[in-house]
């Protein structure tokens, strides 16, 4: 486990988070972890990650089962309520569910308490 990461000019022009170790995490959808998730000792436990969507891409309507936290670092999302810009710190609470869309594509850091459940 990584003991210490350092992420520079997050909002800046200069931010380049192309040479990351990205994995894919659903169609046009990867993720970079931090900490936490399913390689994890605790896999239910606290999580981060960045996610960067492809133009176009989504996620299918989930659930959160604890609290998230979403910032839009570049680009931008949008869900059933809003679009939502680079700059933007979204806090999902539990029990709230959102599809999660990038028309333009976007990278997002997300933190959150606890896995979200899926819709089947």
């Amino acid at each position: 486990m990584t003991e210490r990461i350092v992420l520079r000019d997050l909002f800046g022009p200069r931010q380049d988070f192309s040479a990351l170790p990205w994995r894919p995490f659903h169609p046009g959808v990867e993720v970079m972890r931090l900490y936490g998730g399913p390689e994890s000792t605790q896999p239910d436990g606290p999580s981060a990650a960045l996610l960067r969507y492809a133009p176009g891409a989504s996620i299918p309507h989930h659930a959160h089962t604890g609290y998230e936290h979403i910032v839009v670092l570049q680009g931008s999302q949008r869900d059933e309520r809003g679009t939502y810009e680079s700059g933007t710190c979204l806090i999902h609470g539990e029990d709230t569910g959102h599809v999660v869309a990038s028309d333009e594509g976007c990278v997002v850091l997300a933190v959150w308490l606890s896995p979200v459940r899926f819709a089947e």
